[in-house]
């Protein structure tokens, strides 16, 4: 007779790669022993009878720790940040090495992974954000931390750490040369310069203004251009946070074409429109992010993308700053809405919205629900043993009461922000029970692990099959 399984979730609706069934599941060691019925004997047995078991989630787009382009620092530290999605059922989280200017890659990799390592409550990984390629070494660092498990590289197309069309064709190409994905922020600065600076000029800078200062012909020059880029090099690209009807039928588009493209969008576009900032003075600040919030047909277009496969991924863009002196309100009590941070929290309210709308609501189900917040982050970004609930992979999961009914509050979060941007929305669906590699992390709601429990993820290189640049 075989050793006690360490755990054995009995009973429950279990979100599997080949469907939802409803049975047991064992755990050993770090690793899913097994899945089926009578399965055996454990140390420890959990009754899920009437939940979900779903793979824990994966949340592939997290600013942690991490100075603004503007200069003002996340209110979030990998201790914060971490165990607020923990308690909203992620378990692992790609967030940005943030490169300064001027700075080795190798530095910022380095100081990055320190910070994570100190306070860290689930598993990670990182983009390494390239903001100058000028720095010595560039070219060795990159391919060096590549080879050590660092897959995904990170660049802007506007504000004031943008690389031009050229840098971008380059650390493109270098990427390809050494197996990583290439992630883009894509808007096309001269338009949304343009577009601010009339703004600004006429006196029009109330935080709803924001909106009209990111105009949606930004996001479509630049995803389309990206596109041709990836298509061009044959060099695979993940285009971050579509906004836009037209940007999600942009990648449409070029994947119907070939092109090696992937693309996220995130429940402040799926559930939110621009409205959303027209607050009374400042506080429309607390929802500004970029690109905006846009309008109810982008809401439906990108569902739509979601559900025909079009778009692969739903991440947070957790980008936490608390509205004050030290966060939004960093430039004063009377700041235009482009002095004020732009970007709001997020990892704690993922899995819960989306949870709600797919399951509870229907719009897609629990196999879509796993596979765009956790199967899907893990298969495009390489995170081995992650994002699916199958025998020897690892033992992340949450567990789902699907008919707990919460009502965000004013400050009912586990981060350091301060506020909750979801105030007064109600979700029916809510984890309660989180694993991290079988160890259980939160128990009936509650979180029962400490900083520093979390472990890098070191992720193999992306195959690239070699081709020459399209004439």
């Amino acid at each position: 007779m075989s050793d006690p399984f360490d755990l054995l979730i009995t009973g429950g609706r279990i979100v599997t790669p080949a469907g939802v069934v409803t049975g047991d599941l064992a755990v050993r060691g770090e690793n899913i022993a097994a899945v089926g019925t009578q399965l055996g004997p454990a140390k420890t047995t959990m009754n899920a009878a009437g939940k979900y078991v779903m793979p824990g989630g994966i949340d592939p787009h997290a600013h942690i720790e991490q100075m603004s382009g503007m200069g003002v620092m996340n209110a979030d530290t990998f201790e914060t940040a971490t165990r607020s999605a923990a308690l909203g059922g992620t378990t692992s989280v790609i967030s940005f090495a943030a490169q300064a200017k001027g700075e080795r890659l190798a530095q910022t990799v380095a100081d990055y992974s320190a910070r994570a390592d100190r306070g860290a409550m689930i598993d990670y990984a990182f983009h390494m954000t390239v903001t100058d390629t000028g720095v010595p070494a560039f070219a060795d660092d990159l391919a060096a931390l590549i080879d050590a498990g660092n897959r995904s590289i990170k660049v802007f197309t506007t504000y004031n750490i943008q690389l031009s069309d050229a840098q971008i064709l380059s650390v493109m190409s270098r990427a390809r040369a050494h197996g990583a994905l290439v992630c883009v922020h894509a808007e096309t600065d001269a338009i949304i310069a343009q577009a601010k600076s009339e703004l600004i000029a006429a006196g029009k800078t109330a935080p709803h203004f924001h909106a009209a200062s990111h105009p949606r012909m930004a996001e479509i020059e630049a995803v389309e251009r990206i596109c041709r880029f990836a298509e061009y090099l044959g060099q695979p690209v993940m285009l971050f946070h579509i906004s836009t009807t037209e940007g999600a039928a942009a990648v449409s588009s070029a994947r119907a074409r070939g092109a090696p493209v992937w693309a996220e969008t995130c429940p402040h576009y799926l559930f939110m429109t621009e409205d959303i900032l027209r607050q009374p003075g400042l506080e429309g600040g607390k929802w500004m992010c970029s690109p905006p919030q846009r309008q109810v047909a982008d809401q439906e277009a990108l569902w739509s993308a979601l559900l025909a496969g079009e778009l692969q991924i739903v991440s947070s863009d957790h980008a936490p700053y608390r509205f004050d002196e030290s966060g939004k309100l960093s430039a004063g009590p009377d700041a235009g809405f482009h002095e004020i941070a732009n970007g709001l929290p997020g990892l704690e309210t993922r899995l819960p919205l989306m949870f709600d709308a797919m399951v509870t609501k229907g719009r897609g189900g629990p196999e879509a629900f796993a596979r765009l917040t956790a199967t899907a982050p893990a298969d495009i970004y390489g995170l081995p043993q992650k994002g699916a609930l199958a025998v020897g992979m690892h033992a992340d999961i949450t567990l789902w009461d699907p008919e707990k009914t919460v009502t965000y509050g004013a400050n009912d979060l586990h981060d350091n922000v301060g506020y909750n941007p979801w105030m007064g929305s109600t979700v029916t669906g809510w984890p309660t029970d989180v694993w991290l590699r079988g160890a259980r992390i939160v128990t009936d709601g509650a979180l029962t692990t400490t900083p520093g429990t979390g472990r890098k993820i070191d992720r193999p290189a992306l195959a690239v099959t070699p081709t020459a640049p399209q004439s």
